[in-house]
């Protein structure tokens, strides 16, 4: 079983702690020296839809303009692949460590063998379980959005649109991140003071398209008298969408949808009366995530929590988005 401790120990090599609690030199956050240009450290999870691919731009493109190197690594949707990627990080000695966990618990090593190496990492858009690594303890900040605020928005939207009766299917993200976690718990936390909405069926589509067409009409099929539907992400929300339209049902109106992210197709979708409420995510990083690597040079303080302020996106406001929309 992982813990905490077991996992203080490994970092340490199996070092015990001293007879007095004193933890391990170690414990303490690596510093940073204050330097004109950095090796930043880039660990994405994956490259599979436009969020990333527009996440992964704004890293490249806010590197580029501050002149500093980038070292990208691509871990193709596999945690062992992405820990394997922060230790070539470590070997090569960066600067700092950007991580997008894919998961929760299996990126902790990753997040440890930083520490232990003495190179400052943040967590950007998804976290790790906080029971096992502490933001301003074992990594710097947490930089994202509030998933649990964003299931939030999305139940409420969805109440109003249909006067709080619906019996809905959730289309989950990837099992044990973070943003599904998180997403999934702002939804329920929202609806359970509201008897007449009812999630009837709910599977994860691992927020890929694909995926969650796959997912979606399995669950359709299965549930046939549902009337919303919740996504995690808006690529599921596409593939849902697709499958909808396959089956001879009219999306917004056989079934009313709420999504997240703020895609370009999504946009759209909502423009065009298939969806009722999109809840932004943003995947522009870059900005934030390097302004909290310069503070941190500087020997700021950083709040162990930087949250990015998404918009709600309704027919109302969409059209004046859709020129930036990725």
């Amino acid at each position: 079983m992982i813990t905490r401790r077991s996992l203080l120990q490994v970092a340490a090599g199996g070092a015990a702690v001293g007879a007095f609690g004193l933890r391990p030199a170690y414990a303490e956050l690596p510093k940073l020296a204050q330097k004109d240009t950095y090796k930043i450290g880039f660990a994405q999870t994956e490259s599979n839809n436009p969020w990333r691919l527009q996440q992964t731009k704004s890293m490249q493109d806010e590197a580029a303009k501050r002149g500093w190197q980038l070292v990208y690594t691509d871990a193709a949707s596999s945690a062992a692949k992405q820990v394997a990627d922060v230790r070539s990080m470590i070997a090569q000695r960066v600067d700092v460590i950007l991580l997008a966990p894919r998961e929760e618990r299996p990126l902790i090593p990753a997040v440890m063998e930083a520490k232990k190496a003495g190179i400052p990492l943040f967590l950007i858009d998804r976290n790790v379980d906080a029971s096992l690594a502490k933001p301003g303890e074992d990594y710097v900040a947490f930089i994202g959005s509030d998933f649990v605020e964003e299931g939030r928005l999305c139940a409420e939207a969805l109440t109003k649109a249909v006067n709080g009766e619906a019996k809905i299917i959730e289309l989950v993200g990837t099992i044990g991140s973070s943003p599904a976690n998180d997403r999934a718990k702002g939804f329920a936390d929202y609806i359970k003071d509201h008897p007449g909405m009812q999630v009837i069926a709910s599977q994860s589509g691992d927020f890929a398209r694909d995926k969650g067409r796959q997912v979606f009409e399995t669950l359709y099929q299965a549930h046939p008298e549902a009337t919303a539907l919740y996504s995690h992400n808006d690529e599921m929300t596409m593939g849902a969408i697709a499958a909808m339209e396959a089956a001879g049902k009219v999306p917004g109106k056989d079934l009313i949808i709420a999504s997240i992210d703020g895609t370009k197709d999504a946009a759209q979708a909502l423009m065009d009366g298939k969806v009722v409420v999109v809840v932004e995510c943003n995947p522009n990083f870059g900005p934030a995530s390097f302004d909290a690597v310069v503070r941190y040079g500087k020997g700021e303080h950083i709040e162990p929590n930087l949250v990015n302020k998404d918009r709600v996106f309704t027919k109302e406001n969409v059209e004046a988005y859709l020129p930036e929309a990725y």
